[in-house]
């Protein structure tokens, strides 16, 4: 059974590449935030691959979470079952 998260927790999101900016940089496309997030990459990952993006939380609301993944970053929770 799933617990539910916590303040304080570490989490993953798993945001999906969208284009390399620079040779150690690339946009990112997070479900649940409605804006593009650069992020640095040394794996030389491609356009489309997954990444999973590592944080911890900092404010749960109602409907949102805020993690911390260098910038704070809100995404809007999905709710299963």
């Amino acid at each position: 059974m799933a617990r539910r998260i916590g303040i304080g927790d570490q989490v993953a999101i798993t945001a999906r590449v969208l284009t390399r900016v620079t040779e150690d940089r690339v946009r990112v496309s997070i479900p649940g935030y409605d804006f593009p997030h650069s992020i640095i990459d040394h794996t030389k990952v491609n356009r489309g691959q997954q990444i999973d993006l590592k944080g911890e939380v900092r404010r749960i609301d109602e409907n949102a979470v805020m993690i911390d993944l260098g910038p704070l970053v809100t995404v809007t929770v999905r709710r299963s079952g």
